[in-house]
């Protein structure tokens, strides 16, 4: 069998329908690497962007989109909900079959060595390929934001210089590559409009202040609802049924609660089995018991 890898970059746009399409439209030129799914949003101003192939047109097709968003995003007027450093925010790799870690850090580190040679713009490595401690979580780079990483370069701050590429932003800021485990991206609304419920909600579900361990959470303001953003950097230790009892029980403190649950980009099969394993109380559920897996 061939190496299938994928990769689910982000995009610092989700208000310009044409500025989207032109961005898919770029990342399906390359033969060997198909987009299966992608969503916009317009208070985060941003897209993710999930595409699958061969690890080598994979790579090709990121390169086709970063350099068209580097030339339809201008991060010097850019706003929304989301931390954001660039107009290709962050891309990781994510090994799917026949193909190692070790092997999409490769495909990372030679894709940001890529990209600021030959677009001109500063790329960190993050997670698996960071080539710093520091910087294997995306915070720690994104911290302060665009404006804030803008300053602190032309301040001449060492700590924040880019792994490769200029030292300085321009208008498509910096691009943040690296390699990584599946990640669920899952956003739970809440039967509020307070945006800081859902701050205090995150603040203590998140394991940077004292919450679960491989989670990351905020809270934001999406079309009037209070929302608990969060990414699941390990569905198989923080599982999502865990993670949404604690955040109902934490909203029942403010006399609130969960109105829906919204995924972004795809979701492993296994993280929705354990989900139902556990919610309906199935102790012997399997893939095996599913219908549709005999199916296939």
């Amino acid at each position: 069998m061939s190496p299938i890898v994928e990769a689910v970059p982000n995009f610092s746009e989700g208000r310009r329908p044409e500025v989207v399409q032109a961005i898919v439209a770029a990342l399906s030129s390359v033969e060997g690497a198909r987009v299966i799914d992608y969503s916009s949003d317009a208070d985060h101003n941003r897209s993710v962007v999930t595409l699958v192939g061969a690890p080598a047109a994979v790579s090709e097709a990121l390169f086709q989109g970063i350099a068209r968003a580097a030339a339809l995003i201008d991060m010097t007027r850019q706003q929304g909900e989301h931390p954001r450093i660039g107009a290709t925010d962050v891309v990781p790799f994510v090994p799917i079959r026949e193909i190692t870690m070790a092997e999409c850090v490769a495909l990372a580190r030679a894709l940001a060595q890529r990209v600021s040679a030959e677009l001109g713009i500063p790329t960190y490595l993050y997670y698996e390929a960071a080539a710093r401690p520091d910087r294997q979580v995306l915070a720690n780079i994104r911290k302060g934001e665009y404006e804030g990483l803008k300053a602190e370069l032309e301040a001449g701050n060492p700590d924040r210089l880019p792994d490769f590429g200029p030292a300085r932003l321009g208008s498509a800021g910096a691009t943040v590559i690296g390699a990584r485990p599946p990640l669920i991206a899952y956003n739970l609304y809440l039967t509020t409009g307070d945006v800081e419920i859902a701050k205090a909600i995150a603040k203590a579900v998140r394991h940077s202040t004292g919450g679960m361990r491989y989670l990351q959470a905020m809270g934001v303001l999406v079309e009037g609802r209070a929302q608990v953003s969060m990414n699941f950097l390990d569905y198989t230790r923080t599982p999502l049924h865990r993670v949404t009892e604690l955040v109902r029980r934490e909203a029942e403190r403010y006399g609130v609660g969960i109105q829906s649950a919204e995924l972004i980009g795809l979701i492993p099969e296994q993280a929705l089995i354990d989900a139902a394993q556990w919610y309906l109380q199935l102790d012997n559920l399997t893939p095996h018991s599913i219908l549709d897996w005999h199916l296939r």
